[in-house]
């Protein structure tokens, strides 16, 4: 395998990058990147410690984070396995990133900033929710918001190309075959929902 190992090698492979790709990173949000924020449910959150790195789906039912100010962003840690992995990584790094995908729509917008954690009992009760309130909110400071070009979205047909879901192995079929056995995948599956919209807030 011939490796690219510099970026003398690493430019050679690639031209300029047009105009668009460089004016649109900001380091504040603007009017258009805000509508973005605001409609978005979904989000994945990248965070890196040291044993390396970490991505996170996150969503809600309305925006998944808070614009608190046109540099700050706000997302709840709702319930959810207890890993921690990456509020874990945030403590000891604080760098973060941010895709958010809404869906029939092919572009993505990013944000690429700094992360710490509160339990502020103000911002833990503006999340408040039939009583129960995130246990901490993380707090992003934008470094560079900016759009992402369609050709991913496109050339996966994400939002065109219907359910795929069909035959693909089950949280259960994978806790079963990676214990042998010894966790009942199907009666996993078969609980999940339950427990799922018992602790969803």
């Amino acid at each position: 395998m011939n490796w690219i190992t510099t970026l003398e090698d690493l430019h050679a492979h690639y031209g300029t990058p047009a105009e668009a790709a460089t004016v649109k990173v900001m380091a504040h949000l603007t009017p258009a990147y805000r509508a973005w924020i605001d409609r978005a449910r979904f989000c994945i959150l990248t965070t890196v410690g040291p044993e390396g790195t970490d991505g996170s789906p996150r969503g809600d039912e309305g925006p998944v984070v808070t614009v608190l100010d046109a540099q700050t962003l706000a997302l709840p840690d709702w319930h959810g396995n207890n890993r921690i992995d990456s509020l874990r990584n945030i403590v000891r790094d604080g760098h973060v990133s941010l895709m958010f995908l809404i869906p029939g729509a092919n572009n993505a917008l990013r944000v690429n900033g700094t992360a710490r954690l509160t339990a502020d009992a103000d911002l833990l009760a503006r999340y408040e929710r039939d009583g129960k309130q995130p246990r901490t909110v993380i707090v992003i400071r934008i470094a560079e918001v900016y759009s992402q070009c369609a050709r991913a979205l496109i050339r996966s047909a994400l939002w065109t190309s219907g359910d795929q879901s069909a035959g693909l192995p089950t949280v259960g079929d994978m806790l079963r075959e990676i214990t042998e056995g010894r966790i009942d995948g199907q009666a996993y599956d078969a609980n999940w929902p339950a427990i799922a919209a018992r602790t969803m807030w």
